[in-house]
Parts: structure tokens; C-alpha cells; sequence
């Protein structure tokens, strides 16, 4: 059966074409400016389950539509966890992608252990219930930057069961291990029990 279209409460198109990847036809989404809302909604808060939940729920109560939004973050083991929540603002308070990575490949310059991990959590705003869903990709952290694809801190993380960076991968390579993509399937199969059981 066709799902029902819903919103993602995100105007980030690097994402928003990551998990249309995943969705194939399986699911319509629509980003905010293409359902007609022209807001950007702070991220205020120390957990990425508390701005992705910010984020769906403003937008919830604004369209009166079930709708979705996600947070990320990467977790890098020997800065307890740093970026994290700050993932996207690390270096500055806008979103610079190439002053975060070297913010981050300086401050692990002189570290061996590179272990670190990528982290979504979707919230899910459906006929009145939220509902969350988490995906993690374990890796490392590179020495330089490596590739051209990709957004974010892609060109420094290399995946587990990988040689490459998530920069020098294609979409669906990447997919293979992406976070996004693990909590975006555990998304759908929900929505569909859902709706098979309503």
C-alpha cells in the first residue's frame, strides 16, 4: 500500500535527498519550504532527541499535519562524545562545514584512537503520539580530508567495514552504512504496521 505523504520538518536538502534514497517510492515526503512553511526552527537543547522532538513538534502544532524531523550528530570517543549535539555549529554559530572539520581534526591531531560514531534520531509526530527511532554508523576519524561528495563532516569519516571516506562514496555506497538510512528504515517499517493495523 502507499503510505500518506507527510513533512519533514527540515529545509536541509543534503538530507532531505538522503532519505528520499532510502524512501524510494515507498514514501512521500515534502521539506518544509515545500509545504509552504518558511520558518527555521532553533535546535536549543543538549540531546539530539530533544531538538529532533523541537523541531517535529513545532511544526505539528503550526500545520495541524503528522510530520517528521531528525537530529544527527557526530560522536567522537576520545572528546567524550564532542561535536555531538554541536555537530553543526561547531566551530562557529553558523553552519560551516570546513571550519567544523578542522576544529575537530586539530583538536585530535596528536590522538591515535579515531574511534567515533555518527548518530540520527528521527522524531515522529503521528495522530497525536511522538514516536522516535535512532540509527548509528560506528568509524573512525581520518588525518585529512578525503573526497568530494557528501556534506558535513563526511570527508574525515571513514565507516566501519570501509576503506573510504563517506566523501568519496556515491549515494547508494553510502547508504550501505549510513545512519540516516538505518533510523529512516526503522521509520518506514513502522508507518506501515501503522497504517496496516489503522
Amino acid at each position: 500500500m502507499a503510505l500518506p505523504s507527510i513533512i519533514f520538518a527540515s529545509n536541509n536538502l543534503h538530507k532531505a535527498n538522503e532519505i528520499r534514497a532510502v524512501l524510494a517510492d515507498l514514501l512521500s515526503i515534502q521539506t518544509l519550504k515545500e509545504a509552504g512553511i518558511l520558518i527555521e526552527i532553533p535546535e536549543p537543547h543538549d540531546t539530539l532527541e530533544a531538538n529532533a522532538s523541537e523541531k517535529s513538534g513545532v511544526i505539528n502544532k503550526l500545520s495541524g499535519k503528522n510530520c517528521f524531523s531528525e537530529d544527527s550528530g557526530l560522536e567522537v570517543e576520545a572528546l567524550q562524545g564532542e561535536p555531538g549535539v554541536k555537530s553543526a555549529r561547531y566551530a562557529d554559530n553558523e553552519p560551516h562545514y570546513k571550519n567544523n572539520i578542522d576544529k575537530l581534526l586539530q583538536k585530535i591531531k596528536a590522538v591515535t584512537d579515531r574511534t567515533a560514531r555518527f548518530r540520527t534520531v528521527i522524531s515522529l509526530q503521528l495522530d497525536g503520539q511522538e514516536y522516535f527511532f535512532e540509527g548509528v554508523c560506528n568509524g573512525r576519524i581520518t588525518y585529512t580530508e578525503k573526497g568530494e561528495e557528501g556534506f558535513g563532516y563526511d570527508p574525515v569519516f571513514i565507516p566501519d567495514g570501509a576503506s573510504k571516506t563517506f566523501a568519496e562514496m556515491g549515494m547508494d555506497e553510502k547508504n550501505i552504512y549510513s545512519h540516516r538510512k538505518k533510523a529512516t528504515e526503522k521509520l518506514v517499517t513502522f508507518l506501515k504496521d501503522y497504517y496496516d493495523k489503522n
